[in-house]
């Protein structure tokens, strides 16, 4: 079984994938399951050449799909392909203690038309990693603290619904100063896995890692055996597909990690469910 549940299109702001087209190329690579996790990012977006007062709830700038059209279109491809291929809806969010409130209200308004929502930390302090503002002015292991003290604060304080934690190590993404170790960031990462599996939520593993040419999965073995240790069991595989051929791209790898690191099943999810799914299907 392949299941790919890290998947954006069109209706998020990085990708001009047409999500028929995600559907149609998804079934001829033979993937099972796929849920659209588009993104919703409250905060600094760098990068938007025009900004409208529709661009800004309750004074904070976001980027989002249009939700109606979004669920409407989804609706549509189970309509025509859902004898060929499971489709389910989610969403990815972009959370920041700051920007807790309006992800609650998004998600009491939607979360009825959804099977499925991913925790991340794209930016702190409204500052993103991926142009290095973030990062720029701190040393690495001040950037690397306030990532992983961002991620846990959110894991302790968010009250929306959500289902797994997306790509725990992404900061690795866009360190420019290399590689961070893991053990002086480890009881940071211990606590926030620790309030994750307390919480029945899981963690998932994103595929991005190998066409980023990351020396290592993401999360890092490390980490992934740490979530083990403590007793974790929910974990997704997603792609984190924006084009073509980032999609269902190495699934089956993340699928022989996860074995070889003691894992002997994954998860999908419905209905907000985690379902799982012998690691051998």
């Amino acid at each position: 079984m392949i299941a790919d549940f890290h998947v954006h299109t069109a209706f998020s702001d990085d990708s001009h994938y047409p999500m028929e087209q995600v559907v149609r190329d998804a079934i001829r690579l033979g993937v099972d399951e796929l849920c659209f996790t588009e993104h919703v990012d409250y905060g600094a977006r760098a990068g938007r050449e025009t900004l409208t007062e529709d661009d800004y709830e309750d004074g904070i700038l976001y980027v989002a799909p249009d939700y109606p059209s979004y669920f409407a279109e989804i609706d549509r491809m189970r309509e025509a392909y859902g004898e060929r291929l499971a489709i389910r809806a989610g969403l990815e969010l972009g959370v920041e203690t700051n920007t807790e409130a309006p992800f609650c209200r998004l998600l009491d308004r939607w979360a009825e038309r959804m099977d499925f929502v991913i925790l991340s930390i794209h930016q702190v302090g409204d500052l993103e990693f991926w142009n290095g503002d973030f990062q720029r002015g701190r040393t690495q292991k001040e950037y690397n603290d306030a990532y992983y003290q961002e991620m846990l604060d959110v894991v302790r304080t968010f009250e929306g619904p959500w289902c797994v934690l997306g790509h725990i190590d992404m900061i690795k993404r866009y360190d420019p100063a290399g590689i961070y170790p893991f053990d002086p960031v480890r009881d940071l990462i211990a606590e926030i896995l620790r309030e994750t599996i307390a919480s029945g939520h899981g963690i998932e593993m994103n595929t991005s890692s190998y066409r980023y040419g990351l020396p290592d999965t993401t999360p890092c073995t490390e980490i992934v055996e740490l979530y083990r240790d403590l007793g974790g069991s929910i974990v997704t595989i997603g792609s984190d597909s924006h084009e073509p051929s980032h999609l269902a791209s190495h699934i089956r790898d993340a699928k022989q990690r996860l074995a070889a690191l003691g894992f002997d099943r994954y998860c999908t999810y419905e209905g907000w469910e985690p379902r799982f799914h012998s690691i051998d299907d």
